[in-house]
């Protein structure tokens, strides 16, 4: 394949995009002929003709699709339009996941000399199965990138969505909508609140009332109820009034209908020309008023869920330096900062919906979670920070005889492949102590089900940080050293603490085991 004068990816289960094709070109057909003898488009079958043309459509840009390349560039082709990118423009090839509810999408990522990125309509996989037919393709583009244009990268790039080059346009337009409500709320908080100080104060009306005052008073009129309707779920529930009178129907809560009867002899008490009381004999119904307090906590728990996003794009800043497909460090951190800060806050806004105004306690209270805050913040801003990996030296830590004394030590540590001593990935700690380094699939107490690392056969070729290509089951926060297993890679992830550990106690075991003839793994 990677001699091959040309590359062309295909569309995958092409016969049957062309029969969807097919049936849409008859569903058009059925929508002109039942619009024509019916006289109009408001008809069934016109509709399901419409829907089974669109959906040809769609198959019919997916069935015409091609993606191709040669000595001169990538070629794509569509329904709508042809591009070509010569080989000289472009810097990698990379793969780009997308995230759907219940799969992941892989598709080619084309980085560009200028730093804009391209996706390419095909290959693609939305499979486990479509992985490998994905792969060869990716791995012959990548040989035609090779051999005619100078890649930058002599892995495959995975751009995941913890990756460093993965778009912020989401998590900034979330940010922009959260702290756009923040400041809607923010302004309601005096409105909101003045329409339940003049509910509050509001007094009954007289009958020297001015005609322009009466909708500041409170005025009441006697009904009937004919019928309460109970609604389910979250629609508003309904009372209805005998003749219509003094109005037909009132929406109130589930629960205030459900305390009305039919033929109720009730009170409406109305101010500023809505009913806002309903009273029975035996049930009162008042429209509930929200107040500034209420305003003031949507306003804080806005901009509080704005912070995450936020906290996004600011890891996304801080690693602008580090290669696209290196994960960053979670936000989780700022995550708990922000709920930290909610714990005082949002009783803060409640009670003083206005901010302190002058009150001590609340000038107190201000005072000692402000502190707390920032202590918080500067927390979760040290916890993400990026720490650069390196291969630890020779002779730093802790001797490896003075921890065999203190018995084994099981360290949070996996092999990403599959070796004799990690088979089909079951190990999750390693084991340093009395014994020479094992691996094993359980966190201790002693070696059961552990097998020995063969120290002798390994070397230490590098240390870096996550990319996406490790998969989702490395922590963020880990560091993957690159080995030599007597020629085969390796990759081991670990904790940066513990992965120096572990390494320093490999780089001992094999200076003090017997020399062998180095052999493949098994």
């Amino acid at each position: 394949m990677t001699d091959a004068r040309e590359v062309s990816a295909h569309p995958l289960r092409k016969r049957a995009q062309w029969c969807s094709v097919a049936l849409g070109a008859a569903g058009a057909g059925l929508a002109g002929v039942r619009a024509v003898y019916a006289g109009g488009l408001l008809d069934v079958w016109v509709a399901v003709g419409l829907l089974f043309a669109l959906l040809g459509i769609v198959c019919l840009y997916a069935a015409t699709t091609r993606v191709s390349a040669d000595a001169h560039g990538l070629h794509t082709r569509t329904l709508l339009r042809r591009r070509h990118i010569p080989w000289s423009g472009i810097a990698d090839l990379r793969t780009y996941i997308q995230y759907g509810r219940n799969q992941q999408v892989h598709r080619v990522s084309v980085l560009l000399r200028d730093g804009r990125t391209r996706r390419l309509p095909l290959p693609l996989s939305a499979s486990s199965g479509d992985r490998p037919a994905f792969d060869a393709e990716l791995d012959a583009l990548r040989a035609m990138h090779r051999r005619y244009g100078a890649p930058e990268s002599g892995h495959v790039p995975v751009i995941s969505n913890r990756a460093a080059g993965r778009g912020t346009a989401v998590p900034a337009l979330l940010c922009v909508l959260l702290l756009a409500g923040a400041g809607l709320a923010a302004w309601l908080v005096p409105v909101v609140g003045a329409e339940k100080e003049a509910w509050t104060s509001a007094v009954p009306c007289t009958t020297g009332t001015p005609p322009a005052e009466r909708a500041e008073c409170l005025s009441t009129q006697h009904a009937v109820i004919a019928r309460a309707e109970v609604s389910r779920g979250k629609q508003s529930s309904w009372l209805y009034f005998a003749d219509g009178r003094p109005l037909e129907r009132l929406g109130v809560s589930r629960e205030g209908a459900r305390g009305f009867h039919a033929g109720d002899e009730v009170e409406l008490t109305v101010w500023r020309h809505r009913v806002r009381v309903v009273t029975a004999e035996h049930h009162v119904w008042r429209e509930h008023f929200t107040g500034a307090g209420e305003a003031a906590v949507i306003a804080a728990l806005c901009a509080l869920g704005a912070g995450y996003p936020g906290a996004r794009l600011l890891l996304h800043r801080r690693g602008r330096r580090l290669p696209d497909d290196e994960v960053l460090p979670s936000a989780l951190p700022f995550a708990g900062a922000l709920a930290g800060t909610a714990v005082w806050l949002l009783p803060f806004c409640y009670v003083h919906p206005m901010g302190p105004a002058g009150s001590p306690t609340a000038l107190v209270w201000a005072a000692a979670g402000a502190p707390a805050t920032l202590g918080m913040f500067a927390w979760a801003w040290r916890a993400t920070r990026i720490r650069t990996p390196g291969t630890p030296a020779a002779g730093t830590g802790v001797p490896a005889r003075e921890r065999r004394e203190k018995g084994d030590v099981f360290l949070a540590a996996r092999f990403l492949e599959h070796t004799d001593y990690n088979p089909n990935g079951f190990g999750t700690h390693i084991v340093l102590g009395d014994g020479p380094p094992a691996v094993t699939p359980h966190p201790g107490p002693g070696r059961f089900a552990a097998r020995r690392i063969p120290v002798e056969r390994l070397s230490v070729t590098g240390v870096r940080r996550v990319r996406g290509s490790d998969g989702d089951t490395v922590a963020r926060s880990w560091h993957i050293a690159e080995l030599d297993d007597a020629g085969e890679p390796v990759r081991l992830a670990a904790a940066p603490a513990d992965l120096t550990r572990i390494l320093q106690e490999l780089e001992a075991g094999r200076r003090t085991a017997p020399a062998v003839e180095p052999g493949p793994s098994v």
